[in-house]
């Protein structure tokens, strides 16, 4: 007897057995049970939504694979119904198993335990709007090591809620898609406040490269930016000396690391949903940056010299730290940047995360990156500069403790979330204060150059009159702010009320801005009363509350301000800061 006959005739014989018993007996239903999860909680018409469908399939028990070595076999199936109008456009099953039964001379490609199927549904760009209840039926064959049952199909429904393209709409269950590999055939259309992912879709990736070029020149005018002014100023001011080319490519390298950081953290934020910048709530990477500045400004003050070892300044030019102390500088620098976030920068990670290329993602945040650094490049030239005027002597001195100051001081900023809040309002402004008596009182080098020391003492002042504005008591205006609590929200949502919901982090330096400027500013607190104010404190971004509460606003950086209106739909998304005109405009048409 053939091992095709064989097979047949157990299956043959299999299914008369449970045909005769099924008269007597209810069939087994439940060897298959299956549960459907979506990628999106909202869908536009004329995008794409992932599907996955887990199937439990019974201990003892396994079904056939999509693709069975055998014909007569009777393969897994999962469709759609018709009525619904919509297709799989792609369907991704897991690898099957090969597996001996005894009716059986050769392995069987079959499915057992727990499998996980994605598929991807193109919504017609004319596709009736609302809620849409789809049908989808899993056809299957189960089969034990003896004898198989009849084919089967569980039946089961979900629901898509389609929206017009004004609705935000947010990312769901990326834990569950996380593990598919299952990209998009186009970019999904995730609403933002920008425009980001038309313009990069309807031009090819040299204009797409270039555009995010310019947007990351642009960056450089946001607040977010500002840290690595003093921070790239302090490095080559101290490290770079010697001939314009060697400091061209110190600051080549410089702005590669940050590029390369900038890159990597971005293409990983993108894929896997998390908040941009979230680093910088980590301890360890909190205390690497600060021992980094602390170490740089010490070398300021002439406690030792930053130098690579000998073999590898040659290798790298001779410059002290060579190219790869630039690189490695840059690198942390990359770190630092991580929380510039804007509309650009999140309309740009919310289509790579669509896109689900890695290597397109990493290009285009390079690019970024690179548009990002560009400034940083010239700042490098002018800082190494400095070294070269002129007349050496005391006054070179003075101005390395400037930038060690000045590094300093940017440790002290970003140990900010590791000290506790009450203490790290005055830890800052004090320094500041002391370092400008320090500067005017106790470094007297470049003191016998008039000019030098006359900015010495604007420069000192100027700090010294920062940090009193900054101790000096004063009545803070802001709104009522409530901390956030999913239940305080419900309530709200069923009482009718508008809501603002303002996410910020004590490393975001927007966030800060809004606080100080935007929500003191008196018509912003007086029309503030008519909304439920929430605060949400995402500092601790990785925390497992603050992380529930991210997918639940798919909240991609920091500062993101939403804003809800009576009926409980999101009417604004707001990222980056805003000023109170602004943002008085946008809140006063709320209903």
């Amino acid at each position: 007897m053939t091992k095709n006959v064989k097979i047949t005739l157990v299956l043959l014989i299999s299914l008369v057995l449970f045909g005769t018993l099924s008269a007597q007996f209810s069939p087994e239903t439940d060897i298959v049970n299956i549960k459907i999860y979506k990628s999106f909680d909202k869908i536009h018409p004329g995008s794409q939504v992932k599907i996955a469908i887990k199937a439990n399939i019974k201990n003892g028990w396994h079904i056939n694979s999509v693709k069975p070595k055998e014909d007569f076999l009777i393969p897994t199936t999962i469709v759609l119904d018709s009525s619904s109008g919509l297709n799989f456009g792609k369907l991704k099953f897991p690898d099957s198993e090969d597996l001996k039964f005894d009716f059986s001379d050769t392995p069987l490609a079959v499915y057992q335990g727990n499998i996980l199927i994605g598929a991807i549904i193109t919504i017609p760009k004319n596709y009736e709007l609302g809620k849409k209840k789809i049908k989808l039926s899993f056809g299957y064959q189960a089969c034990n090591n003896v004898n198989c049952l009849p084919p089967y199909s569980v039946d089961t429904t979900f629901t898509l809620e389609i929206v017009d393209n004004k609705t935000q709409i947010s990312e769901i269950n990326s834990d569950i898609f996380s593990k598919l590999d299952l990209s998009y055939s186009q970019p999904a259309k995730v609403n933002n406040d920008s425009s980001i992912a038309g313009t990069l879709e309807s031009s090819g990736l040299l204009l797409g490269l270039l555009f995010v070029f310019i947007g990351g020149l642009a960056l450089n005018l946001t607040p977010c930016v500002y840290p690595l002014i003093p921070i790239t100023i302090g490095y080559f001011g101290g490290q770079s000396e010697g001939r314009t080319g060697k400091l061209f490519v110190l600051g080549l390298f410089y702005v590669l690391g940050m590029a390369l950081t900038y890159s990597v953290v971005g293409v990983i934020t993108a894929l896997s949903g998390a908040v941009f910048g979230a680093l910088l709530q980590n301890p360890i990477v909190i205390i690497f940056i600060v021992l980094i500045f602390i170490l740089l400004a010490l070398s300021q003050f002439g406690v030792y010299q930053f130098k690579l070892p000998d073999k590898w300044v040659m290798k790298a030019g001779g410059a002290k730290g060579g190219v790869f102390g630039a690189f490695f500088m840059g690198l942390t620098m990359g770190i630092v940047a991580a929380p510039c976030i804007g509309p650009f920068v999140i309309g740009l990670v919310t289509y790579v995360a669509a896109k689900g290329d890695p290597f397109y993602g990493f290009w285009m945040f390079f690019t970024l990156a690179v548009g990002l650094g560009t400034p940083y490049l010239f700042l490098a030239l002018f800082s190494g500069k400095i070294k070269s005027l002129p007349r050496a002597g005391l006054w070179m001195e003075a101005v390395e403790h400037i930038f060690g100051i000045l590094l300093l001081g940017m440790a002290l900023y970003f140990a900010g979330p590791l000290i506790p809040k009450e203490i790290n309002h005055y830890v800052l402004p004090v320094f500041m204060f002391f370092a400008g008596i320090f500067l005017i009182f106790f470094d007297r080098n470049g003191n016998n150059i008039k000019i030098f020391k006359a900015f010495k003492i604007l420069f000192s002042l100027l700090i010294i009159a920062v940090s009193v504005y900054m101790l000096w008591p004063a009545e803070k205006l802001e709104p009522d702010w409530v901390k956030f609590s999913e239940q305080k929200y419900e309530q709200s949502l069923q009482n009718h009320k508008k809501i603002i919901v303002d996410f910020y982090a004590d490393w975001c330096i927007p966030c800060k801005e809004l606080d100080a400027v935007t929500f003191a500013d008196p018509r912003v607190v007086e029309i503030s009363h008519s909304f439920t104010m929430f605060k949400v404190d995402m500092t601790k971004t990785m925390s497992d509350e603050t992380e529930q509460i991210r997918k639940k606003f798919n909240i991609k950086g920091m500062p993101t301000i939403l804003i809800i209106d009576s009926k409980g739909n999101e009417i604004k998304r707001l990222t980056g800061f805003i000023n109170a005109e602004e943002f008085l405009k946008i809140v006063s048409s709320i209903k």
